[in-house]
């Protein structure tokens, strides 16, 4: 197995890499309505005390129900 499909095939890198595309969806949704880029890591940030947890029950509720 090559370093990459270690990679593709570990849960760990695929929760992250969904959550990476979730922070920056929210980036681009609240720089749209700042009307400027508000950097990746006051969206992180952002993103995180609002949407995290709700977000990681809500993924975790639909593995579930799988």
């Amino acid at each position: 197995m090559h370093g990459g499909d270690l990679l593709n095939n570990s849960t760990l890198y695929r929760e992250f890499l969904a959550e990476r595309e979730e922070i920056l969806r929210h980036k681009w949704l609240e720089s749209e309505k700042a009307g400027r880029d508000i950097g990746f890591e006051r969206a992180l940030l952002d993103w995180m005390l609002k949407h995290r947890t709700p977000w990681r029950y809500a993924r975790a509720s639909a593995k579930r129900g799988r």
